[in-house]
């Protein structure tokens, strides 16, 4: 039993006639006629009664023509779906992303991808970046976010860099200028988060390079718990700008700009495998992060 035969049974039983049957098909009535016939083979009875007037269904037709529109249904409701994929507006995209980008930075690009691509289902799964690069080259996920990395097997596309800046309680003495230098800094105690992350390598050589070694107060696993203990006054921390946009604004922190050290600043990079054709919702991804970071990125 194939397509064909189904199409030529409803279009024969909707129009009481082989020869109108094989019009709208745009057939030859014979051609019709093979088809009814095979498929009356395949299911052991006569679907039509032929007469002078015309073809009607017999009582075998009457019973097979609901499940024949079904199926013609179910194939134009497939053909459809397809369509659909092919036009992003259905499908599913599989994300992995760094710690500290999923919580801060990752749900405004889904906001703006979304807003395109409503009809796609994303999954997101979270680690470190070399997590992340491990989960894109066992194929768990189709793209990454992370600082930057290389491997001779991926595309590393770089999106922004990630300004690390000093953050105080707005009752400290340094926000009465809101400049200071990296001696003043280490002299303070300091809050640093995440041993296991680039981020407390990073500060640890920002220190290192300038010649002084760090009043560290408090070594804690978690950003938001660095952040609360800065806000009551605790201590001070160099933490990434983009995850203390909305204390800044409220006023729960103020910024202070160290003026004898360059900026401290890490790149944050999209990933995806090499030589690999991307499906559209990976594309469309790529194009959503080329419009917000306003990036010239590669196309499939």
């Amino acid at each position: 039993m194939d397509f064909g035969q189904i199409e030529a049974f409803v279009q024969v039983s909707a129009h009481n006639s082989f020869s109108r049957a094989a019009e709208v098909l745009q057939l030859t009535q014979p051609s019709i006629t093979a088809r009814i016939q095979s498929l009356e083979r395949e299911v052991g009875e006569e679907l039509f009664e032929r007469g002078g007037r015309g073809v009607r269904l017999t009582d075998a037709g009457l019973v097979f023509r609901p499940y024949a529109q079904r199926i013609l249904q179910t194939l134009a409701e497939g053909r459809d779906t397809i369509d659909e994929v092919r036009n992003v507006d259905a499908g599913h995209l599989y994300v992995g992303s760094a710690l500290t980008i999923s919580t801060y930075v990752l749900p405004r690009i889904l906001h703006a991808f979304r807003s395109r691509y409503s009809g796609v289902d994303v999954s997101i799964r979270t680690g470190r970046s070399e997590q992340v690069l491990a989960m894109l080259q066992a194929d768990e996920v189709q793209v990454g976010l992370v600082r930057s990395l290389s491997h001779p097997e991926v595309e590393t596309v770089h999106l922004y860099e990630d300004e690390i800046v000093l953050t105080v309680n707005p009752d400290h003495a340094f926000t009465a200028s809101a400049t200071t230098t990296v001696e003043d800094v280490a002299s303070e105690p300091i809050v640093l988060f995440d041993r296991g992350s680039s981020y407390f390598g990073l500060i640890h050589g920002f220190f290192r390079q300038a010649g002084v070694v760090p009043n560290v107060a408090m070594e804690l696993d978690s950003l938001e718990a660095t952040k609360r203990m800065v806000e009551e006054g605790l201590g001070i921390a160099l933490v990434p700008l983009v995850t203390i946009e909305r204390e800044l604004e409220t006023g729960l922190l103020v910024r202070i700009q160290i003026v004898d050290a360059p900026p401290l600043t890490r790149p944050i990079s999209l990933i995806y495998k090499r030589h690999r054709k991307r499906p559209r919702t990976v594309q469309a991804f790529i194009d959503t992060l080329a419009d917000m970071y306003a990036l010239s990125l590669p196309v499939a």
